[in-house]
């Protein structure tokens, strides 16, 4: 079993968001993006206690938006999943994790230097143009373990 349970419905979603979200920053890029998916899905702490699937973490609703932008604005993330990329979900659901991803549970592009923290959570490093965050220490221990 992988670090999350999941079907063959939320490799293609996961893949989907991968692409969406970071294709222009290659495999490695990619990775990280599903890396702050399955994340989500084992963290029960901040904002994400009431998700526990692929699904419910990319179709979530935070402060009237979904979370993940690509699902707002539709481009790629309405399109087909791709061998490779389901290829890509596939390593992120059974275990693959990575710096600065691996414990990251937010990503954004800033268009400008990564703030050393957002919504006061810490800087955990970037890969091209997202920064990547971890939870603040002590805050989620859970995203640690999963």
């Amino acid at each position: 079993m992988g670090r999350v349970a999941y079907r063959e419905a939320d490799v293609d979603l996961m893949a989907r968001m991968m692409r969406a979200e970071a294709e222009g920053e290659g495999k490695q890029g990619m990775l990280y993006v599903g890396n702050v998916i399955v994340n989500r899905a084992v963290a029960d702490c901040t904002d994400f206690t009431n998700v526990r699937t692929v699904e419910e973490v990319i179709f979530q609703i935070q402060g009237g938006n979904y979370s993940f932008e690509a699902v707002q604005e539709g481009n790629m993330f309405y399109q087909r999943a791709r061998p490779f990329e389901r290829r890509l979900a596939r390593q992120n659901l059974e275990s693959w994790r990575d710096h600065p991803a691996k414990f990251a549970l937010w990503y954004f592009n800033p268009y400008a230097p990564c703030p050393p923290t957002w919504y006061d959570q810490p800087f955990s490093g970037q890969f091209k143009q997202h920064c990547f965050y971890e939870p603040a220490p002590g805050t989620c221990e859970s995203v640690y373990m999963g």
